[in-house]
């Protein structure tokens, strides 16, 4: 049996978010991904089934590094103001330091894959979360909202300032670039909108 080789299985998964990034699902060939990795088709086969397959496994890989990366730190029992700013600190640096696998996993979310995948990593991460606007709930500090308003008003206006960042220009084209102040304002917001 043949040993794990752990940097051939990152340079599969690395080239296969570039070439899906930019050549899109259909882009993907195990032959070009080998190429593309400096491997033989063979190898790949060694570690996945087929190319589905692998592209599961690759979009797995890539949600649950942005999930830790999400929850590193953070605690559900925080207060609102803590907690959501923690998980603010925390997808504004996995989304700005990984902006290939941010690419990737917003093309996953909106994908016919997409569902599978996060319905295999979401149990914690839904847990946690839950835990964490239940008790902010019980502590009167959030209002009782249906889960996709919560969520549009808790993080949307985040990632529209790192898709902001991301494109190098906001409304109207004018430049733009990251930085702590306009997050801290847009959180104050936030939290403004949330509480009771």
């Amino acid at each position: 049996m043949r040993t794990r080789d752990e940097k051939k299985i990152e340079a599969i998964y690395k080239k296969a978010m570039q070439i899906i990034v930019s050549d899109g699902f259909d882009g993907l060939s195990m032959q070009k991904l080998a190429k593309a990795a400096g491997i033989s088709p063979a190898t790949i086969y060694i570690y996945f089934k087929d190319r589905d397959d692998l592209i599961l496994k690759v979009a797995v890989k890539a949600t649950e590094d942005m999930i830790n990366a999400t929850l590193k730190n953070f605690k559900p029992s925080m207060s609102l103001e803590k907690g959501l700013k923690k998980q603010w600190e925390n997808r504004a640096e996995f989304w700005l330091e990984n902006p290939l696998e941010a690419k990737f996993i917003e093309m996953i979310r909106h994908s016919h894959i997409g569902e599978g995948v996060f319905t295999k990593v979401k149990q914690e991460f839904s847990s946690v979360l839950g835990e964490f606007v239940h008790g902010a709930i019980e502590r009167k500090e959030l209002k009782k909202l249906p889960l996709e308003v919560y969520w549009a008003i808790a993080f949307s206006p985040l990632y529209t300032l790192i898709k902001f960042h991301n494109d190098g220009r906001s409304i109207g084209g004018k430049k733009f670039k990251w930085n702590d102040t306009y997050m801290k304002q847009a959180l104050t917001l936030v939290l403004k909108a949330l509480q009771p």
